[in-house]
């Protein structure tokens, strides 16, 4: 699998690793990757679902957590980043028509891959921008998932001076002018990484240094900021989401995991979005940056702790 994933000094592709592409309904490939249970006895399988500008290097920390729990890993790399194909001319822009698009691979990815190759019970483990795919795809996944854990679902920035409503519309109108290949922020990604002290997403210098310089040795694998369209598509999914008809069909167990520092995502949003949900329980963990599972061990055994007492979960708690 050395030709299919990459690996650098300090992360290292986990044992039992297989994967491939599949094609989506558009003829896009879509890279994956399945991991073996490492540990005795087997308890399923989590589908890890990344967030917007990671792959599934990214992951390998946590896919060995994972496996050494008892639990295979299957994961992809969405639309338009890492290493499935891309949408536009231009790989850094971060580009999707629609968050349907990524539901629809999600769904794909299930019947052709999960459900055929993989060790029941489903759980998923998804974050950021993977979380809101996450819950629009949630109705539908209501016989095939036992229970979900969403860490810091992307519904909307911090302090963010307009509605979502408001960012969708003004985005539909730069589209309509042809704008929407446009940057909605960041730009190219820097040629030179950002230094560890102005980064808003982990406090762990080591980790963070694994991150960027695994961007650095595969930089086909990075994207740099999201385009209007992006930004159009996830203001949309956010507003689904948050309908109360759409909540009220979400009917798989969830555990949401705020991170108390985050400077990324609202956590003020995720903890009222939560709290709305029927079957939604939530865990602030207080100090943590946008990316607990590339945090600091303070915070990612947190996480660790919560997820070990709500998955794979007891017969009658599901």
């Amino acid at each position: 699998m050395t030709d299919l994933f990459h690996e650098i000094p300090g992360n290292p592709i986990p044992e039992n690793a297989a994967g491939g592409f599949f094609t989506a309904h558009d003829g896009k490939k879509i890279r994956y990757g399945l991991f073996a249970a490492a540990a005795r006895p087997m308890k399923g399988t989590v589908v890890v679902l990344t967030g917007r500008n990671e792959c599934i290097e990214k992951y390998f920390e946590t896919i060995r957590d994972l496996t050494g729990r008892g639990l295979g890993v299957a994961t992809l790399d969405w639309r338009g980043q890492g290493d499935s194909d891309r949408l536009i001319g231009d790989r850094q822009r971060g580009y999707v028509r629609s968050f349907f698009d990524y539901t629809s691979d999600l769904e794909q990815f299930f019947e052709e891959i999960v459900l055929p190759d993989c060790r029941g019970p489903y759980y998923i483990l998804a974050h950021s921008a993977g979380a809101v795919i996450t819950l629009l795809a949630a109705p539908s996944m209501v016989n095939r998932v036992r229970r979900m854990v969403l860490i810091a679902p992307f519904l909307t920035v911090p302090d963010l001076p307009v509605s979502i409503t408001t960012v969708r519309r003004v985005c539909t109108l730069f589209c309509y002018l042809g704008l929407g290949r446009l940057y909605a922020a960041w730009g190219q990604r820097p040629k030179e990484t950002a230094p560890f002290a102005t980064n808003k997403v982990t406090s762990d210098p080591e980790r963070y240094r694994r991150n960027t310089f695994l961007y650095e040795a595969y930089p086909q694998l990075a994207l740099g900021g999201p385009t209007i369209r992006w930004l159009k598509a996830a203001a949309e999914a956010s507003e689904i989401i948050s309908d109360p008809d759409f909540m009220a069909r979400i009917q798989v167990p969830l555990l949401v995991i705020a991170a108390g520092a985050d400077q990324v995502v609202s956590t003020r949003a995720v903890e009222a979005y939560t709290r709305r949900l029927r079957l939604g329980s939530l865990l602030m963990i207080d100090g943590a940056r946008h990316e607990i599972l590339q945090e600091a061990d303070l915070y990612r055994e947190q996480f660790l702790a919560a997820f070990d007492a709500f998955i794979p979960g007891t017969d009658d708690a599901t």
